[in-house]
């Protein structure tokens, strides 16, 4: 610092203008205009204790050290770095009842301070002026991480929680990698059956038919299956193993999503002729064996993964951490591939893409310190991106996870994980870059950093650490293609509830599901699909499109 900065710095000291790096702010309503002091209110420790009630989504996983849900070294460690006091006004198990006590909450007009709500109920909750404006606050308080994440959406996330102009939630974003659903293979069959990589139907189809006539595991029996399938045929929105949304994709259907017909015109994705063709081919695949005949009855859809009777199936590019994981543990001689396929008929990767958002975090109209959401959701993020640098907190909160295997997020104050919509991307760029050598290892963050360490181990010793194997396979096979491949994502131009839909959309979805199973599994024929287009039309589906017209012509 030369000698005119520091005597600068001294007289501002001296008028007690100044104040160490890490202490608070004390959160006046008067607030500096530089970076530096926005980044102070986004960390800062509030000298007096506040406190924050809120409705909390209990984990699956359970402490087993005597700490309770909202005194434990997560909720600790965050009260001891914001002096935020978090207490839960009321917790719910599962998703569908932690949305079912939301609702209570909105129902009665009885919020807690701060909660997650979906879609609908975020737009009751503007609807009814229960909730706090955050535009500003999100902009004196908002960290530079928590906006750089929603920038990556281009403004999307943030526009999706917004109305008229101002924010009335703080989004989760969804990384675009989680939307795709690929083809995953037993490579050690496809190189032991001499069939070469997938890339349309046809070839789907012949390595189906070769998995199931020509014994690939080599055991003598006739007991292998071609292609898995998911009871509830379709995922619609994010996938899971097993789900046909790719089928449907590379013939132009996106069932359950709302899109635009080649007029134009919003129509549901699940009544269009593309839904019909790709229902054909499933039914004609079904009735050759070519798909799993029990894939409808069983209760875990990854079971034939599992149990290494399954040679192929759609999935998400994280397929490695589960089921593949589980199946690899019972057959260390089994090779997973993901392919891009099948592609239309023009050679294009075709995907519905999932919403931006999904989940909000609100703040109840009227209580004091709005911003302690917010200051709560910088710090836990920036300690889940592995960005946090009180290194001794979190050394301590690492070792609680390897003692427990209890994951911090877990006993976060709000289940709203957000990162960089191309995250997963990054982080396989900067792998290969620093294992081609053209980025010093020492360089990378600490979360590809430990991919690195762990694509390193399992290159030098395959399977020998299947915590490490899942992670690496996932990218190294799975972001691999996501990257490589150029694809063409189709969003649904409207996602929530409708008035129309909240009294009839279940019987609707019901008829879909029923519809669907039956033409495929043959008890139906495809001539159906016409009658269920004409039912679902009457039934309430010809109103709700008018509807969903109307809400997007509003936006």
């Amino acid at each position: 610092m030369n000698r005119i900065k520091l005597l600068i710095c001294l007289l501002v000291l001296s008028l007690g203008g100044c104040r160490g790096d890490n202490e608070s702010e004390g959160h006046s309503a008067q607030l500096n205009k530089n970076d530096n002091s926005i980044e102070t209110n986004a960390y800062g420790k509030y000298i007096d204790p506040v406190v924050l009630r809120i409705g909390f989504k209990v984990p699956d996983s359970k402490l087993n050290t005597g700490d309770s849900n909202d005194n434990n070294p997560i909720s600790r460690y965050l009260e001891s770095i914001t002096n935020i006091k978090v207490v839960h006004t009321w917790e719910a198990k599962g998703e569908d009842t932690f949305t079912q006590k939301a609702q209570l909450s909105i129902d009665s007009n009885d919020l807690p301070d701060a909660m997650i709500v979906n879609r609908n109920q975020l737009w009751m909750l503007i609807d009814n002026d229960m909730i706090e404006d955050l535009t500003q606050t999100y902009k004196d308080y908002g960290s530079q991480l928590i906006k750089d994440m929603y920038e990556s959406t281009k403004g999307e996330a943030l526009n999706d929680a917004s109305r008229d102009g101002k924010l009335y939630g703080l989004p989760n974003v969804a990384i675009n990698a989680d939307s795709p659903s690929l083809l995953w293979i037993r490579q050690d069959w496809l190189e032991k059956l001499n069939l070469q990589p997938p890339k349309n139907l046809d070839d789907i189809e012949a390595i189906a038919k070769a998995f199931i006539d020509k014994d690939p595991d080599g055991n003598g029996k006739r007991d292998t299956v071609g292609l898995s399938g998911y009871k509830n045929i379709v995922y619609g929105t994010k996938p899971h193993a097993n789900g046909l949304d790719s089928l449907f994709s590379s013939y132009h259907s996106f069932p359950t999503n709302w899109i635009n017909d080649s007029n134009g015109n919003i129509i549901y994705g699940s009544i269009t002729p593309e839904t019909k063709e790709a229902l054909a081919k499933l039914a004609n695949w079904y009735k050759r064996g070519l798909i799993d005949p029990q894939f409808a009855l069983y209760k875990e859809t990854q079971e034939p993964i599992i149990n290494g009777r399954s040679g192929m199936f759609f999935g998400p590019w994280w397929m490695p951490f589960y089921p593949l994981s589980e199946a690899v543990a019972l057959d260390m001689k089994a090779e997973w591939r993901a392919y891009a396929a099948p592609l239309d008929v023009d050679g294009k990767f075709i995907t519905h893409m999932a919403p931006v958002t999904d989940r909000y975090l609100v703040v109840r109209k009227g209580y004091e310190h709005p911003e302690a959401a917010v200051k709560l959701l910088n710090v836990f993020t920036r300690l889940e991106r592995r960005q946090d640098p009180n290194k001794e907190g979190v050394r301590e909160l690492d070792d609680f996870s390897a003692q427990t295997g209890i994951q911090p997020r877990a006993y976060y104050p709000f289940d709203l994980l957000i990162d960089f919509s191309d995250a997963i991307e990054k982080h396989y760029a900067d792998i290969q870059q620093t294992l081609h050598g053209k980025i010093d290892p020492d360089m990378l963050d600490t979360e590809t950093r430990k991919l690195y360490e762990q694509w390193i181990a399992e290159e030098e010793q395959p399977k020998k650490n299947m915590e490490g194997w899942k992670a690496v396979n996932a990218y190294k096979y799975g972001a691999a293609i996501l990257s490589s491949t150029p694809i063409e994502g189709i969003r649904s131009v409207f996602y929530g509830n409708t008035p129309i839909m909240k009294s009839k959309w279940d019987n609707l979805m019901k008829l879909e599901s029923e519809t669907f199973l039956n033409i495929i599994v043959g008890d139906a024929p495809i001539s159906d699909f016409d009658h269920f287009v004409a039912q679902w039309k009457k039934l309430g589906g010809d109103e709700i499109t008018k509807e969903v017209t109307e809400i997007v012509g509003r936006k």
